[in-house]
């Protein structure tokens, strides 16, 4: 890749790093994961990254961090899109209607495996949800019992020793 206008709209390893905020060994990490296709390279082995490239990353982290999926979890989604890209991409409007159907079908497997995924995860997340929304009633249920101790403590006559003493 010599041509510099083309160049222009790539971004080597550091400035593609800054911009997705993070560090240069996740992206290598990621490539290494097999979660980014290997990027274009310079003549002098500098990593290229593409707008693709930068709109992938972007994925990865949504993913990341918006869901909390693993790695695993983030490269399985990640091929059911790059799927859903190659059906669409061998996408003919001459096609006959059982190719396209066949095609339709395909995507409609992958994103529904996709809708799975995330299904599976926010069950996980409403288990947890209510796991913690117990412990907070039980908190409640036990600040309410001992309030009414104290309260019942303090309307409570009190002790001999107390009144001998005002006496």
């Amino acid at each position: 890749m010599t041509d510099s206008t083309s160049q222009e709209r790539f971004l080597q390893i550091g400035e593609a790093a800054e911009r997705a905020q993070l560090t240069q060994r996740t992206l290598r990490y990621y490539e290494e994961k097999g979660l980014l296709a290997p990027p274009t390279r310079m003549e002098g082995g500098f990593r290229l990254y593409s707008p693709e490239d930068m709109e992938r990353i972007e994925r990865i982290r949504q993913l990341k961090e918006l869901l909390g999926f693993s790695l695993a979890e983030i490269k399985e989604m990640l091929d059911a899109e790059d799927v859903r890209l190659q059906i669409r991409a061998g996408w003919r409007a001459d096609a006959d209607a059982a190719e396209k159907a066949e095609k339709l079908r395909r995507a409609r497997e992958v994103t529904l495996h996709q809708i799975q995924l995330i299904d599976q995860k926010m069950a996980k997340m409403a288990s947890m949800r209510d796991e913690l929304a117990e412990r907070i009633r039980k908190y409640d249920e036990w600040l309410l019992k001992h309030s009414e101790a104290a309260a019942a403590n303090a309307d409570a006559p009190q002790g001999e020793g107390t009144a001998a003493a005002s006496s």
